[in-house]
C-alpha cells in the first residue's frame, strides 16, 4: 500500500467551515492539525467538549485525547454510503427510461430522469419497475445505485452511431410487449429528445416536451421559448429537462438485465458513415467537450498551443488571459465569457475567480495544473497537478506523442 498521503479538499473545506453539520463530528477534540503550509497548527475551536446543561467545557486534565484528523479523513474517504436495498419481484407496471449514456456513461441528466422515474413509481398502484434501455456498448457500472430496476442492454454493430429509426424500431417492439405506463427521454442535446420524439409519433401520442416537473397525474413543461409554463395531464411519453428531480441516493436497486421476446425487423434509410475530423479550434466554446484553458500562470504560450494541439483540445482562456492580449475575447471562460460544459475541463495557471467558478460550473471533471496549493481552482478540481505549467505541458506532449508512435509500430 503506498504511503502518499492523499489530500481530500472537502473535508479539509469542512473542518476550516464551523457552520458546516458536519464541522463538529470531523474535528471534534482535535487539538493540533496541520495547517496548508504544513506547520502544525493548534485548534483553539477544537478545544473541549458540550457539556449535559450545552455548555461548552475545556477539560485540562488532559484525560481527552485528540482525534487524528488525517485518519478521520481517510476513513471518511474509504467509507462508502449505505444504500437500502430495494428490490421488484414481480413488477405490474414499468416505466421505461432511454438515457442519453453520452461518452458510455450516465450523464448528470440521466440520472435526473431516473430519479424522476422512481419518484413516479412510488405513486403507482402495485409494482413498479424502472426499466432503463441502453444502446450500444458502454463503461457504466453504476446502475443499480441509479435507481435501475430492470436493464435492456442492446448490443450490435447495428446499433452504433446515429441510427434513430432502428432505435425507434426496437422501443416500438418493447413498447408492444411490455405495454409501459411511462416512457421518459432526456429533453437536451443528446440523442434522446429525437428519440422521443420519433417514438411519439410511430405509436401515435402526444408527448409533453421541455417537462421540468411530473408526477403521475399533472406535468408541467415550458413554452413560449421559456416564457411560459404549460401544465397538463401526464401523457404516456415526456421528454424532461436536467434538474426535473433529485438522482437517487439513499436505496440500491436490482438492475436486472432482461432481454427481448421479439427481435423487430430492423431496417433502415439512414446510413451512418461514422466521425470526421474535426479542427478543435473551430468548436465554439459552448459545444466544447474537451478544453484546455489558460490563465495568467502560462508563461509558454507557444507551448500552450502545441500542447492543446496534441491533445485535441478545444482552448480557452480566463479573463486575464484575455485582457493581456494573449488569447481573443471569443476564448474566455466564464460568467463574463463563456459558460461551458465540457466533459473535461483543464485549467492551465488559472487561480479561479469567482466569475470564472461559474462559468465551468456546469463541467463534468475539472483538472488544475497549478503552483498554488490553497487556491480556489484547486479546491473546485477533481485532480490537481501541483507543479510548474511548462514543465507539466512539455511531459504531456512527449507522453502522447510517444503513445502515438508505440500505437503506430504495433498497428505496422
Amino acid at each position: 500500500m503506498s504511503d502518499i498521503i492523499r489530500r481530500n479538499p472537502r473535508l479539509e473545506w469542512i473542518a476550516r467551515n464551523r457552520l458546516h453539520p458536519e464541522h463538529q463530528a470531523l474535528t471534534s477534540n482535535t487539538g493540533k492539525v496541520f495547517g496548508p503550509t504544513g506547520l502544525l497548527r493548534r485548534n483553539v475551536h477544537g478545544q473541549g467538549f458540550i457539556g449535559p446543561n450545552g455548555l461548552k467545557r475545556i477539560d485540562r486534565s488532559n484525560l481527552s485525547q485528540p482525534i487524528n484528523l488525517g485518519s478521520v479523513r481517510r476513513q471518511a474517504a474509504s467509507q462508502e454510503p449505505l444504500r437500502t436495498p430495494y428490490q421488484v419481484y414481480n413488477p405490474d407496471q414499468f416505466i421505461v427510461v432511454v438515457p442519453d449514456m453520452i461518452g458510455g456513461r450516465l450523464t448528470s441528466h440521466d440520472l435526473d430522469l431516473l430519479g424522476q422515474a422512481q419518484q413516479m413509481s412510488q405513486h403507482l398502484d402495485g409494482e413498479c419497475a424502472v426499466l432503463a434501455v441502453v444502446f450500444g456498448e458502454h463503461r457504466e457500472d453504476r446502475f443499480a445505485d441509479a435507481g435501475v430496476d430492470r436493464l435492456l442492454h442492446i448490443t450490435g454493430s447495428e446499433f452504433q452511431g446515429y441510427v434513430p429509426e432502428r432505435k425507434v424500431a426496437l422501443l416500438e417492439e418493447l413498447e408492444a410487449q411490455l405495454v409501459a405506463t411511462f416512457w421518459l427521454f432526456p429533453d437536451g442535446s443528446g440523442e434522446g429528445y429525437e428519440l422521443g420524439r420519433r417514438f411519439s409519433a410511430r405509436i401515435g401520442v402526444r408527448p409533453a416536451t421541455q417537462v421540468w416537473r411530473a408526477d403521475s397525474k399533472r406535468c408541467i413543461g415550458r413554452g413560449a421559448a421559456g416564457l411560459l409554463d404549460v401544465e397538463r395531464d401526464t401523457p404516456k411519453v415526456l421528454l424532461m429537462l436536467e434538474e426535473c428531480a433529485m438522482p437517487i441516493d439513499e436505496t440500491r436497486h436490482q438492475a436486472l438485465p432482461i432481454s427481448l421476446a421479439k427481435t423487430p425487423d430492423l431496417d433502415s434509410k439512414i446510413h451512418d458513415l461514422g466521425f470526421i475530423d474535426v479542427d478543435p479550434s473551430t468548436i465554439a466554446l459552448g459545444e466544447a467537450e474537451f478544453i484546455l484553458s489558460a490563465g495568467n500562470g502560462v508563461h509558454d504560450w507557444s507551448l500552450f498551443h502545441e500542447t492543446a494541439k496534441v491533445l485535441g483540445a478545444t482552448e480557452g482562456a480566463s479573463r486575464v488571459a484575455v485582457d493581456d492580449g494573449h488569447m481573443p475575447r471569443e476564448r474566455q471562460v466564464g460568467a463574463t465569457g463563456t459558460w461551458v460544459t465540457a466533459r473535461v475541463y483543464v485549467a492551465v495557471g488559472i487561480s479561479g475567480a469567482v466569475q470564472h467558478l461559474q462559468g465551468i460550473g456546469g463541467c463534468d471533471k475539472v483538472i488544475a495544473i497549478n503552483t498554488d496549493l490553497g487556491c480556489d481552482m484547486v479546491k473546485r478540481a477533481a485532480l490537481s497537478v501541483i507543479a510548474d505549467s511548462s514543465e507539466v505541458m512539455r511531459e504531456l506532449v512527449a507522453l502522447i506523442e510517444a503513445y502515438r508512435q508505440q500505437e503506430a509500430r504495433h498497428a505496422a
